[in-house]
């Protein structure tokens, strides 16, 4: 054994088969990983987001999808390498094109060149088109089933009344609607504002993709009781006294205003009044107390005078009745006249602008019939004299009947019954 080891030929042999061996060793491991190197692989990247390149100072473009999804195809290494980084960018370029409808295909960069890449969709159908802006009034919504019974809307109006909308030219000559809708609980009673945000729709009331400044605007909406005007009728009950003969029973304001739930108003015509005349024995003015319907809020005027006018047999009429009638006791009254007080409008649409052709300049004269310390204190700003124009929906000539607020313990009586306003465009 030892002369085997000694001898230089078995020395040769030997690192002649040690160097086969690790050749072969080496080319093995060089094999797998030259078949590991060229396996393939494909992968589906979902909702790649899509850039695109033009003038989008003066230009509108649709029909770009914001995303994508991009299958890629080649080595694995390469594959899941940009599945993962995601450093790659898909994008159109538009700034050559002309304004129109174009077909475009969708490009991508920074993708190794040793991938095959398949964009769906890979070619899409665009429109470029001018972007214009224009103003448009603010119509404001409001429910008013939100409302509770008995109370309706006499004005809304918006803060800031218009806005302006920017968008493709054959978007915005599409836009029909231009709403801001309060949302509130309900059961409302007083008046409120709140904070809306604007919507631009087409005819189809299908929501424009449209860019709005301001996009949320104030709405104040003015609520108040239902009222309705009615006239008044004088019933006679009883029979006059012998020698009596009543000639005439007239009150001094021909209606009053009633407020309260509206198919509770709708169910009076006439507010009617009783007058015993069993206890009439002379002409004179007396002052009635009204008696408020049941379910109804509120009335105004809550008394009245009534003027009696009787003949009486064989005695001289006098100028003034002190007689208690329909329950209630004559009050001895001064009168006085309140002039040139302002008549309000409420209620108008803001699109509107309103001109009195009667009264002239809107302003009236109030007969006033108190006691004389209320008379002495009396300010011309202790009435509202208001006209509800909320009816009127076109230009033209309108008429409104004329309501007054005043100070307890006084009746008035208005110069005339109704305005005449003049409705124009504002």
């Amino acid at each position: 054994m030892d002369k085997l080891l000694d001898s230089p030929w078995f020395l040769r042999f030997t690192a002649l088969f040690l160097a086969i061996l690790l050749f072969y060793t080496v080319k093995t491991d060089e094999g797998k990983l030259m078949n590991n190197s060229s396996s393939e692989d494909m992968e589906v990247i979902h909702d790649v987001p899509v850039e695109v390149y033009y003038d989008n100072e003066n230009l509108i473009v649709t029909g770009i999808p914001e995303t994508v999804n991009v299958t890629i195809d080649g080595p694995v290494n390469i594959v899941q390498t940009t599945k993962l980084l995601k450093d790659f960018t898909l994008y159109v370029d538009l700034t050559s094109l002309l304004m129109g409808e174009h077909q475009v295909r969708i490009r991508h960069e920074n993708i190794s060149e040793k991938l095959q890449v398949r964009i769906d969709p890979a070619t899409i159908d665009i429109n470029i088109e001018e972007k214009i802006t224009e103003t448009f009034r603010i119509e404001p919504e409001f429910n008013e089933r939100l409302l509770a019974e008995g109370f309706n809307v006499v004005n809304m109006e918006v803060q800031p009344s218009t806005v302006e909308v920017t968008g493709a030219k054959s978007v915005i000559e599409s836009i029909n609607f231009v709403k801001a809708t309060v949302a509130i609980d309900a059961g409302v009673r007083e008046s409120f504002e709140q904070e809306a945000r604007v919507r631009v729709l087409d005819r189809d009331l299908n929501k424009l993709d449209v860019d709005i400044m301001p996009e949320n605007v104030t709405i104040k909406v003015d609520v108040q009781e239902h009222t309705k005007e009615v006239p008044i009728v004088i019933n006679e009950t009883g029979t006059p006294p012998n020698g009596v003969t009543i000639n005439s029973i007239t009150p001094e304001v021909n209606s009053i205003v009633l407020s309260g739930p509206k198919r509770v108003l709708n169910e009076i015509e006439t507010f009617p009044i009783d007058i015993d005349v069993s206890k009439i024995e002379k002409s004179g003015t007396v002052e009635v107390k009204l008696k408020k319907p049941k379910e109804i809020f509120s009335l105004s005027p809550t008394t009245i005078n009534v003027k009696i006018d009787t003949t009486i047999e064989g005695a001289v009429e006098e100028e003034e009745v002190a007689e208690e009638t329909a329950g209630e006791g004559a009050t001895a009254v001064e009168t006085t006249k309140v002039e040139d007080v302002p008549v309000v409008i409420t209620g108008l649409n803001e699109k509107f602008k309103g001109t009195f052709i009667e009264p002239v300049n809107g302003l009236v004269t109030i007969t006033v019939k108190a006691t004389p310390d209320v008379i002495s204190k009396l300010k011309k700003s202790d009435f509202a004299v208001s006209i509800n124009a909320s009816p009127a929906s076109e230009e033209g000539e309108e008429v409104f009947p004329i309501h007054v607020k005043g100070p307890p313990n006084v009746e008035w009586t208005l110069s005339m019954e109704e305005a005449t306003l003049k409705i124009e465009l504002a």
